[in-house]
């Protein structure tokens, strides 16, 4: 049982809590951000060689996966997306909703991502593959300066049978870790939340997995799988609450985007400020992405979370100081929320601690507001992504408007530079959304 918090003696230390116990669409911004990158960078517990580690291992694993997923071929084995401008649904956030933006809005499609069609992609499948290698290593199925190639045979996948792969998850980093555990050979359990989508359930179950369902929360689908997995030598545990490695896997796409920018010959630096807004869950991908891009763009870069107004787990976790040791019902809130990806109660202390003097601050949005965005998006570009990925726009939206990110761009010198600015929202799924339940979404009013 979650112990209950008095909200006024915690709205003394952090006001926002008054009104994310009231279930209203906050805009925080972090007091404990650092003001310059380079005086925090090597107290972090992670470093750009550890991003860089982690790169050079999905490359060593790209035959693997084009072999096991031809549509990869013509990125030769890379899981990657697209970098998208959307000026069309920049306009309609101006007209429709009175965003003042300026600069360009694009979107970064990890919505479409390959094998997984969700951000979950990136630090779930570098999990599972990372894993393989640690395993094939040890046991001498692969040798250093092999093509990985060979983890796509019969003996492999026959090696990997042997052994678990479980994981805790609302539904995307299931879908991730499911898929590419088939795929190299592991059995696989998932433990989902009631907020998880049948379609999600029905998919993995397609795919040979076993998908174990709770009536409680996210928190309470991960504790089981723990548990289960711990008691299991032959099983390993995939933490969505504190894995480095899903955090670093997420932040290898820091660099992929800055060579998507250059390709673009869109400029990051102090005269063209970068803001990017990611939807959070529990708070690994958003995290790892925003560690990723902190280290290749320091303070020219502002980023941003997003949160339903019922699960704003990482936002009360930071603004209270108490990270994973509070939840959103220790305050009166629910939890439930259609953006089920996002359905998180207690956020990831280890990311928390990370993002404390890097994160620049987080909004959160009201349920209703997730399906208007996705029909905006629809009717304006021709892009489809799942409600939880829209939660995203609600940044954009509100950047130079809130009184809290007015003050901010002020006090960093950063509104006479707006012009220029670069904003990217970060699409985290949808693409995997069956024909059927997209159409019920576009038809959803809140």
């Amino acid at each position: 049982m979650d112990n209950q918090f008095d909200v006024n003696a915690l709205a003394e230390k952090a006001p926002v809590v008054k009104q994310i116990a009231a279930g209203e669409e906050v805009v925080w911004v972090n007091p404990k951000k650092a003001p310059r990158f380079a005086d925090v960078q090597d107290s972090l517990p992670l470093s750009m060689a550890d991003v860089k580690d982690a790169a050079d291992r999905l490359d060593r694993f790209a035959p693997f996966i084009m072999k096991k997923f031809p549509e990869t071929a013509p990125r030769h084995g890379l899981i990657e997306s697209a970098l998208t401008p959307i000026p069309q649904m920049q306009r309609r956030l101006q007209e429709k909703y009175g965003a003042d933006l300026g600069g360009r809005l694009l979107l970064k499609r990890d919505s479409d991502l390959a094998v997984a069609g969700s951000v979950k992609a990136r630090g779930g499948i570098y999990e599972v593959l990372k894993h393989a290698e640690d395993l094939a290593l040890e046991h001498g199925l692969l040798k250093p300066g092999d093509s990985y190639e060979k983890l796509a045979s019969g003996e492999a996948m026959e090696f990997f049978s042997r052994y678990k792969v479980q994981v805790g998850s609302t539904g995307n980093l299931g879908l991730s870790i499911g898929i590419m555990s088939a795929a190299v050979g592991f059995q696989v359990i998932v433990h989902m939340s009631a907020d998880a989508r049948q379609w999600k359930k029905d998919l993995l179950r397609s795919k040979g997995v076993i998908v174990k369902e709770y009536e409680n929360d996210y928190s309470v689908a991960v504790q089981n799988g723990r548990k289960e997995s711990d008691a299991d030598p032959m099983s390993y545990f995939v933490d969505d609450e504190n894995s480095q490695n899903l955090f670093l896997g997420y932040a290898v796409a820091a660099e992929r985007l800055k060579a998507q920018l250059d390709e673009q010959g869109i400029t990051v630096d102090a005269a063209h400020p970068l803001f990017v807004y990611i939807p959070c869950g529990v708070g690994g991908a958003p995290g790892g992405v925003t560690f990723g891009l902190k280290q290749l763009f320091g303070d020219d870069v502002h980023c941003f979370f997003v949160e339903p107004t019922q699960a704003p787990c990482m936002t009360l976790g930071m603004a209270t100081g108490l990270q994973n040791g509070i939840a959103v019902t220790d305050v009166g809130l629910t939890g439930m929320t259609e953006a089920d990806g996002l359905a998180v109660g207690r956020p990831s202390g280890f990311v928390g601690s990370v993002m404390d003097p890097l994160l620049s601050g987080a909004f959160t949005v009201e349920d209703g507001k997730l399906y208007e965005y996705m029909r905006d998006l629809m009717e304006t570009e021709d892009i489809f992504i799942e409600p939880s990925s829209c939660a995203l726009f609600i940044g954009p939206e509100k950047l130079t408007r809130a009184p809290e990110t007015a003050a901010y761009l002020r006090e960093n010198g950063l509104l006479e530079k707006m012009k220029q600015a670069v904003h990217i929202g970060w699409a985290t799924g949808g693409a995997l959304v069956p024909p059927e339940v997209r159409k019920k979404y576009m038809e959803t009013y809140l």
